[in-house]
């Protein structure tokens, strides 16, 4: 576990009060710690994930991170970054290839490697991403099951050690959190522990914007991810029972970023999803998508003819290209010359 070390504090002289106060030198390694976590911040903004307009983004406008980043750069140790997200594919085939990771989960990866190495270019001791896998604290609440999201992390782990990304790259996950208990003991864990009640939860939703365009999201991703080619209700039925579980989805992410923040003291937390400015966590866009709520596991990737990258619903891509194996796999797809 990656954790800033604490320094020996700095020597102090008097202060017009005649009390102990900061040295010049102090006061000149507070200016530097606070220019390189600008620096540092001056990487990340370009990919912000937000639904507030991102121009003119400044590091001053991100105080909590500013902090978060100061624990590491005053130590002077490589930064951790937790990103909660990759947990497994979506099970609409509408959306996606298949249930394990491909073209859009490998270059989602190379870019969080490209946006560690960046960060080394600013700050030396470099910067470490910790992907945090929790497609198991929602296997029961997204209806996938617990061996498709097992295949999902294995992959994913595989993709990181094929691309030689391990340097930089790393995952943890339930599995990793509480070891041999079964998947429902460990959810059933991480809840008791960490989660928010229903109630609170509710009210939140009902007095702030961002916490209700977040349930709002939520559920309609749930509602997305069903097909309802098999879905046996209605879709009024459906939607009731989304709403519902997006709850549940919202409690449980909750108590997965406290245990994170439990087993990573001092990370700099990452979010998939939009986040406003001065948050606590920092949203992060991993691919070009329409969609600010898009990922690659609840996508696929259509290569255009220029060369561009865009993740888009699988339905969509099959429209507008052909598929592309790797390693005897759909990977992706190409598009139409004609098309784009």
């Amino acid at each position: 576990m990656l954790t800033p070390s604490v320094t020996a504090a700095a020597p102090t002289g008097p202060t017009s009060l005649g009390t102990p106060g900061p040295t010049s030198a102090t006061r000149s390694t507070t200016r530097g710690t606070h220019t390189t976590c600008e620096e540092i911040l001056r990487v990340l903004l370009p990919y912000r994930r937000t639904l507030d307009d991102p121009h003119g983004d400044t590091p001053d406008a991100f105080p909590v991170q500013v902090r978060q980043l100061s624990h590491w750069v005053a130590a002077d140790r490589p930064i951790l970054f937790t990103l909660p997200g990759f947990p497994c594919k979506s099970p609409n085939p509408a959306k996606v290839l298949g249930p394990l990771p491909d073209e859009g989960e490998r270059l989602a990866l190379r870019f969080l490697d490209r946006l560690c190495a960046r960060i080394t270019a600013v700050y030396p001791p470099g910067a470490r991403m910790l992907i945090c896998s929790d497609g198991h604290v929602f296997s029961d609440l997204i209806r996938v099951p617990d061996p498709t999201i097992d295949a999902y992390a294995d992959g994913l782990r595989a993709l990181i050690d094929d691309e030689g990304l391990a340097a930089r790259l790393g995952v943890f996950d339930l599995r990793a959190a509480y070891g041999d208990l079964t998947y429902d003991e460990k959810r059933a864990r991480v809840e008791a522990a960490h989660a928010p009640t229903l109630e609170a939860l509710r009210a939140e939703t009902r007095a702030d914007g961002t916490a209700r365009r977040l349930y709002q999201g939520i559920t309609r991703f749930l509602f997305e991810d069903t097909d309802l080619r098999t879905y046996p209700g209605t879709r009024s039925a459906l939607q009731r029972e989304c709403r519902a579980r997006a709850y549940g989805v919202i409690r449980r992410s909750r108590a997965w970023g406290e245990l994170i923040a439990d087993h990573h003291p001092g990370a700099v937390r990452l979010s998939i999803h939009p986040q406003p400015r001065g948050s606590a966590k920092f949203g992060i866009r991993l691919l070009a998508a329409p969609d600010a709520w898009m990922t690659p596991w609840h996508a696929c990737v259509l290569e255009h003819a220029d060369g561009r990258r865009e993740l888009m619903r699988r339905a969509d891509a099959e429209r507008l290209g052909r598929p592309v194996l790797r390693d005897g796999r759909p990977s992706h797809f190409a598009a139409d010359p004609a098309t784009g």
